[in-house]
């Protein structure tokens, strides 16, 4: 059997892989896309006219691609060497007849070839099924086809995200609705600015109430939207700031019309400042950079940016034989050079002492009865133990950290307030204990028809203002802070003396405090560091109220060579977990001092050593403050840290 020419074996390959490059381009939607596979009708409905639409435009200019190439590399061979076999093979395959003398090489080649044509040809037919499924049996034209409705049943999760798969593989700037459970809906769009193939996706929350039925179809749009409009979210910040303006989308539900929260941010922006005629430069407010997902639905509405507060550290501060970097968010001046002066003290002297003496979350709703005698019946009818062991299992079954602990009760002519207290875990537990609260008060309604809940909370917490029940009872965790301070560190380090700094604390904390009528407020500045560890690590500022109750005692020791300090603290309200912990830079702040989350060995551990580190803080702060105030650095220091240089003459 004679060889086979080099050119030959070239062009036979060549034509193999072309035809099997067609086989895959055609084959690939039938191999995804069969009647009756794992993507239903509906779907296939979805994408399959501008899936065939692309990938024949796709064929047509890969054949182009290849013809060209073809040709160059038929340039590239020395035909003339080998011209006279090359035709006569070339007119007989043209005429039907075989070549003479076949080589094995060519046979199996053009029988692959013919099995690829039969197969293609297959696929061909199938898509063309696909595409009659996908028009519902009949042709119809693009403008109904793009106006038809598309429902997907929510609970297929499998073909939700094989619908994801095939969309990225479609560059539609049409938005795609999927419904689930007539509840949410997840529109997935292309950005034209992106790459092929990039696609951005968000989870948009859509009230019932835009539910609408279509032929027979339901068809879920974000509020404010008319089903006319199927472009919606194909528009610029003019049109959509337009809607706005002309009442068809409220401004807070931008976030839901758009897929970029950052984006929904910056229409915002834009709205305010043409409502205020640019009047005010809002250029200054940083909006960039930010991940807004993380904010939606949990920290912050109607958000036009964020506010940047420069964070210190003060310390090493050593608490129970652990050293901590205290992070510290303040725009007070001197506030961190301070109170890490007082860290600096406490822990060259040995360090301080933290106890948690008491943690619980309080929550006091109001009820009425129709007079005194039935409101004194279910004020003994609580305290009763049997009664109370109902009430302990209504509020424990909402949570798995929420433990009912105590409840204390009082009554104001018919009125009564239920102060419940609970253990909350390492969260700071409002949410949770009032879950609690509810289910409980459901129980007691069982055996009292005739009580009215006037409100959830009715000021018995207290919660967020100044109130004698927290200072006395506590709320959130009580923690006592101690440390006994060197003679020569107060002398070398806080330059004034044990006798000074003690007469300067009875004076101002204990004595002008009680003048003042102060409940809670016996100290110098609790609320300072308190307020600056709590917008670190992302606390509810607010309730700086409460949770800066605090009485500072100062003492000499040691035949007054020493000085013994402590800071009682019965209601610091923190969390390591919800909130505005879950937020980044917050969540690095409590990672700085090792307390980031839910404890793993022992629910509340966590919240606990921040608790500790609170009142440890607060110690380190108040010690520096009165130590400045007796040695009379106060004004100085202040006029150096807080004015700044150019200032400082003023």
């Amino acid at each position: 059997m004679m060889d086979i020419p080099v050119h030959k074996k070239k062009f036979s390959w060549v034509v193999f892989l072309i035809c099997a490059s067609e086989f895959l381009l055609w084959s690939m939607p039938l191999l995804f896309s069969t009647p009756g596979g794992m993507m239903d009708k509906n779907v296939e409905r979805l994408v399959g006219r501008t899936y065939l639409t692309r990938e024949k435009e796709n064929l047509a200019q890969y054949e182009q691609d290849v013809q060209v190439e073809f040709e160059n590399f038929l340039d590239t061979l020395k035909v003339e060497e080998f011209e006279p076999d090359f035709i006569e093979e070339e007119q007989a395959l043209h005429n039907g007849d075989d070549f003479k003398q076949p080589s094995k090489w060519n046979f199996l080649t053009w029988s692959v070839m013919t099995l690829m044509t039969f197969m293609l040809g297959f696929s061909e037919k199938k898509i063309g099924k696909l595409g009659e499924v996908s028009r519902g049996g009949k042709e119809k034209s693009d403008k109904e086809f793009a106006n038809e409705p598309v429902h997907v049943p929510a609970e297929n999760s499998k073909m939700n995200h094989i619908l994801q798969d095939r969309l990225e593989h479609v560059e539609d700037r049409n938005v795609m609705e999927i419904a689930s459970s007539g509840i949410h809906s997840r529109h997935l769009s292309v950005d034209s600015n992106l790459k092929e193939a990039e696609l951005q996706e968000n989870l948009l929350s859509v009230p019932e109430s835009v539910s609408q039925e279509r032929d027979g179809t339901h068809s879920i749009l974000p509020s404010g939207l008319h089903e006319s409009s199927s472009s919606n979210f194909d528009q610029s910040d003019q049109q959509i700031l337009d809607l706005v303006q002309n009442g068809r989308l409220l401004p807070h539900k931008l976030e839901d019309h758009v897929t970029d929260s950052s984006r929904a941010v910056s229409i915002r922006r834009q709205l305010i400042a043409k409502k205020l005629n640019h009047l005010v430069d809002m250029s200054e407010i940083p909006y960039k950079h930010f991940n807004y997902d993380n904010v939606k639905g949990k920290c912050c509405e109607n958000v036009i940016g964020y506010l940047p507060i420069p964070i210190g550290v003060a310390g090493p501060l050593l608490v129970n034989n652990r050293e901590f970097q205290v992070p510290m968010a303040t725009t007070e001046g001197a506030l961190v050079a301070s109170t890490h002066r007082g860290c600096k003290a406490i822990s060259m002297s040995g360090g301080a002492n933290a106890v948690v003496t008491a943690n619980g979350m309080t929550r006091g709703p109001c009820v009425r009865l129709p007079d005194c005698k039935r409101a004194a019946e279910l004020k003994s009818w609580i305290e009763k133990p049997n009664n109370y062991k109902l009430i302990e299992e209504a509020f424990n079954s909402t949570s798995r950290f929420g433990r009912l602990l105590s409840i204390k009760t009082t009554l104001a002519g018919r009125n009564v307030y239920i102060r419940f207290k609970a253990k909350t875990g390492d969260a700071m537990g409002m949410n949770m204990i009032s879950k609690g609260v509810e289910k409980a008060i459901e129980l007691m309604r069982t055996f009292f028809k005739d009580m009215e809940v006037i409100c959830i909370s009715g000021n018995y917490c207290t919660d967020k203002k100044p109130a004698a029940i927290n200072w006395i009872e506590g709320r959130g965790r009580s923690v006592v802070a101690d440390a006994v301070i060197k003679g020569s560190v107060i002398r070398d380090v806080l330059k004034t003396t044990v006798s000074n700094i003690v007469d300067v604390n009875t004076s101002k904390n204990l004595i002008g405090s009680a003048m003042a009528g102060s409940i809670g407020g016996f100290n110098a500045h609790a609320a300072n560091i308190l307020t600056a560890i709590f917008l670190a690590t992302g606390q509810d500022p607010a309730q700086n109220v409460e949770s800066s109750n605090c009485i500072t005692i100062l003492e000499p020791t040691n035949n007054g060579e020493d000085l013994y300090i402590s800071c009682t603290m019965p209601s610091i309200e923190v969390g390591t977990v919800g909130g505005g912990t879950s937020l980044p830079c917050q969540s690095a702040c409590l990672d700085l001092i090792n307390c980031k989350g839910s404890s793993s060995s022992k629910p509340g551990d966590n919240g606990d050593t921040l608790a500790s580190l609170v009142a440890s803080a607060v110690m380190a702060g108040e010690l520096s403050l009165l130590a400045a105030l007796a040695a009379g650095h106060l004004v100085s220091a202040h006029m150096q840290h807080n004015r700044g240089k150019m200032n400082a003459r003023l």
